[in-house]
């Protein structure tokens, strides 16, 4: 899967190579909109090589997924501080304070 992904996108990158240079060194001459509107559809390619070489195949597993046949891993269980989820100090007073103040523990002095 990898391997054929990766063949599309070089593919689709050689296109737009080919898009842009022939636009410019000989298409122009014969047609100026034309080779606006071929260097239009180069400027398209390139993220939709990104996404197509980057895309999940059905084997494939994400960062956040477990191995197969492994258990799965279960977050430990802790306090949810606040809204921000921050549950103890971080040792830093001017952090703290901060955070304190998106928690809403403490209101800002003005």
């Amino acid at each position: 899967m990898y391997r054929r992904r990766r063949r599309a996108y070089f593919v689709m990158m050689g296109a737009c190579l080919v898009l842009f240079v022939s636009a410019w060194a000989f298409v122009r001459l014969w047609s100026m909109p034309a080779a606006i509107a071929m260097c239009v559809v180069a400027m398209v390619i390139p993220p939709v090589a990104a996404m197509v070489a980057n895309r999940k195949g059905p084997e494939d597993r994400w960062w956040d997924e477990p191995a197969p046949g492994s258990r799965p891993r279960t977050p430990p269980k802790s306090d949810k501080g606040g809204p921000t989820g921050r549950t103890g100090p971080t040792g830093d007073p001017e952090s703290d304070a901060w955070w304190d103040e998106l928690d809403g523990k403490k209101r800002r002095r003005q």
